[in-house]
């Protein structure tokens, strides 16, 4: 019989589990690392590869519709939805057979089955035991949705719409987070007519205020209809499709119901109660060492109250590895994590807004520049129009960076570690941004804010 002692047993594969059982591993940790569906979980399978995926097809798609702009003349004959799917499948494929060779690599005993916490040390799985000298609870999270409201036929999540093998002809996204505006995109570009409904007052209300409302006219512009400010009442669905009605009356048909609300943590009936966890509407609470209060349990990624992030979720797993194997690592700043919304246009952003930073800090102590994506060439070339915002303390580090625009996710790394360094306009303003790059605009927001624009007025 295999040795069912590990110094670490994890329960949930994805992004936080995995990434704790391979940073354990390497130092030096045994692992057995529980799933009960496929390792790399949601991101992998059904979420941020999948979604990203569909996000490319229809840049794609609205390349080829605009091409004349660019003196190519190309025509987009239409969307084959299952070619898109298996170009999808084909890079889940890929990436999933590479993390299973890392989990192979690293000897963690990787145990396929639905587990449950049946001691403060022991997970069931498949009616065998795994005793761990410490437990991380990773079980992840799944889509939500609202009191009363089915789903089921027309009415969806993130989950089915992945799937659907064909382009409907009109939906309504209950829901304008990240992941409502993400399949908006995507619909609208593969010809949808989309309407979102959002009960708080912006688009991607999460973000900064000036960013949600250029977001806003930026949908206005590809013809996506919104409603904000209305709470959803009711949907019914027959033959011809769904049927929507808010609370003020206002009633929209369509295809297709989209519930974007969230995700809630999946940790119902895991034992986490029984064992003394502390929870709170199904979360796990921890302290900012990841720890429960409860035995050597830890919780990692979205069970954890918090961003529900694919990248956060991974780094807590490191964290956790490391504080378990005693090296005392940092512990994470939650508003340091970047956060991307990869629609069209993108909008990325770390550190605190405007607003935060206004109730932190006081009112006037606080200074902030747009720099405005119409002077930096790349952009021009690219023909997106956004802006980057920043945010930072009265003769202080910068606290915010805030961005909309294509591509403007793939510049949040250097936005983070300005905000994680705590740099100063000052200190960035004097470093070197290549030429022609989206990246300049950074470099221009900076010399701004450290009082010497160039290319922008003061």
């Amino acid at each position: 019989m295999p040795d069912t002692v590990f110094d670490i047993v994890v329960l949930g594969g994805g992004s936080g589990g995995y990434a704790t059982a391979l940073r354990a591993t390497e130092l030096g940790l045994t692992v057995a690392l529980i799933e009960s569906g496929k390792v790399g979980g949601t991101c992998l399978h059904n979420g941020c590869i999948p979604t990203k995926a569909l996000l490319h097809a229809a840049e794609v798609a609205d390349s080829a519709r605009e091409s004349e702009k660019y003196g190519v003349r190309a025509t987009l004959e239409g969307i084959d939805m299952n070619a898109v799917n298996s170009y999808k499948d084909g890079v889940i494929s890929r990436l999933y057979k590479g993390l299973q060779g890392l989990v192979k690599a690293h000897q963690i005993t990787f145990v396929e089955g639905h587990g449950r916490l049946v001691a403060q040390d022991t997970v069931e799985v498949n009616g065998e035991r795994y005793t761990g000298k410490h437990v991380v609870l990773a079980t992840g999270s799944y889509a939500r949705s609202l009191p009363g409201l089915e789903i089921g036929g027309r009415v969806m999540t993130s989950d089915q719409a992945l799937n659907l093998d064909y382009v409907p002809s009109s939906v309504v996204v209950l829901g304008g987070g990240v992941i409502g505006c993400e399949f908006a995109s995507v619909w609208t570009s593969f010809g949808t007519k989309v309407t979102i409904v959002e009960a708080l007052p912006h688009l991607v209300p999460n973000e900064d205020e000036a960013v949600s409302k250029a977001f806003e006219r930026a949908f206005r512009k590809r013809k996506i209809d919104f409603s904000t400010g209305v709470r959803f009442q009711g949907v019914t669905q027959d033959d011809n499709g769904v049927h929507v009605t808010l609370e003020n009356g206002t009633t929209y048909d369509a295809d297709l119901l989209l519930v974007a609300v969230g995700r809630g943590p999946r940790t119902a009936d895991l034992g986490y109660e029984e064992q003394g966890v502390p929870m709170d509407r199904g979360f796990v609470l921890t302290d900012e060492r990841l720890h429960t209060g409860v035995a050597n349990i830890h919780a990692v990624g979205d069970i954890v109250p918090g961003l529900q992030l694919a990248h956060r979720g991974f780094q807590q797993g490191i964290f956790v590895a490391e504080e378990i194997a005693g090296l005392a690592p940092v512990a994470i700043v939650e508003s340091g994590i970047p956060r991307v919304t990869y629609s069209e246009p993108e909008v990325a952003s770390v550190g605190v807004t405007e607003a935060k930073a206004r109730e932190l800090y006081g009112a006037d102590a606080v200074d902030v520049v747009e720099y405005n994506l119409g002077g930096n060439g790349k952009s021009q070339i690219l023909g997106t129009a956004g802006f980057v915002k920043l945010v930072r303390q009265k003769d202080g580090p910068v606290v915010g960076v805030h961005m909309i625009g294509a591509r403007v996710g793939e510049l949040i790394g250097e936005g983070q570690l300005i905000v994680n360094w705590e740099a100063y306009p000052e200190d960035v303003a004097t470093l070197v941004h290549a030429h022609p790059t989206q990246n300049e605009a950074l470099g221009e927001a900076f010399l701004a804010l450290a009082g010497k624009p160039l290319h922008a007025h003061n």
